[in-house]
């Protein structure tokens, strides 16, 4: 069975692209994010079996992948980590001000009203096979994070932040403290790697996935159906 090592257990837009590219560059393998699930929509039969049922075939799934951080593995850490009992959990957060603002601002918008409505109509005159194929992922990160984990209330700022500081209470209740980091991306390399017991690289650490960088990754699913995963 292909374990997971790691999981990321912070919510989308808490740097989780930037520490995508870090554990990559650690030696973990590839690390699945939503950027991947989207560029490859057939897994996404195992998240919908996994909401359904709350088991999947995680091998299958996760085959080619050592470790896992953003959603939709944020929303399922629980039964990630039951599955994978000697993973190290990673808690990404950040100011709930500064993390509301940026999800707002970027992948709220790809829910199937604003930017997804957008999206809906294009289709019709689109012809790009990979672009049809990835948004039912939109439509799943719909069902299970803005209106269920969200309530349908993502633009009630302060349910919103509610839920999110709620979310990070829950990880560090619920996985061993001697399992977990809770980690703010902007103190780099030294407590990531001191948590992981490997050395620093000689290389900065990853910066990714700003307002600007994850518009052209959306307008680069509009022409090319598929996103730029670093």
């Amino acid at each position: 069975m292909n374990e997971l090592k790691i999981i990321g257990a912070g919510l989308g837009r808490t740097g989780t692209l930037s520490l995508k590219t870090a554990l990559e560059i650690l030696g973990y393998g590839r690390c699945y994010h939503m950027l991947e699930l989207i560029n490859d929509p057939q897994r996404l039969r195992y998240w919908k079996q996994l909401e359904r049922t709350g088991s999947t075939d995680m091998a299958a799934l996760f085959q080619g992948y050592g470790s896992i951080v953003d959603y939709p593995g944020a929303f399922f850490y629980r039964e990630l980590l039951a599955a994978n009992p000697d993973a190290r959990v990673i808690l990404t957060v950040r100011d709930p001000q500064s993390w509301y603002k940026s999800a707002l601002a970027t992948i709220y918008g790809t829910k199937p009203q604003g930017l997804g409505a957008k999206l809906t109509s294009l289709l019709k005159l689109m012809t790009n096979c990979g672009f049809r194929r990835a948004f039912p992922v939109f439509q799943f990160a719909d069902k299970t994070v803005w209106q269920g984990q969200f309530g349908g209330r993502f633009e009630d700022r302060d349910h919103a932040i509610a839920v999110y500081e709620a979310h990070n209470r829950e990880v560090k209740t619920h996985v061993p403290a001697s399992q977990l980091l809770v980690y703010d991306v902007r103190e780099g390399w030294e407590p990531l790697c001191r948590f992981l017991n490997v050395p620093v690289p000689d290389a900065p650490f990853p910066s990714s996935n700003n307002k600007e960088e994850f518009s052209r990754r959306v307008n680069q699913l509009m022409t090319d159906g598929v996103m730029d995963l670093h």
